[in-house]
């Protein structure tokens, strides 16, 4: 993890179900995700980080996330038998 000291004058950007967040560190905590899109997303939702290949990891709540271009966090999508339902925002 970097020092306070290492960050000054860079700009981070969080990609929450495809809307971007300036940030002033290069970690998050899942916790602080939950709370940038307005509503809040609830704690009864995962967290998932998206990664540039497709491919997903769902977070816990205690993570700490570094942040990395290419990546996005969001809920994770619902799925029902035989269909995949899209989430509405």
């Amino acid at each position: 993890m970097s020092s306070e000291n290492d960050n000054a004058g860079k700009k981070y950007f969080v990609n929450v179900e495809g809307k971007e967040y300036d940030w002033d560190s290069d970690t998050i905590t899942v916790a602080q995700i939950r709370e940038l899109p307005d509503p809040d997303i609830p704690a009864d939702q995962q967290i998932v980080e998206e990664f540039p290949d497709g491919s997903e990891k769902t977070l816990s709540n205690t993570d700490v996330v570094t942040l990395k271009p290419g990546h996005r966090y969001g809920r994770a999508p619902k799925y029902k038998r035989g269909r995949r339902c899209t989430n509405v925002w």
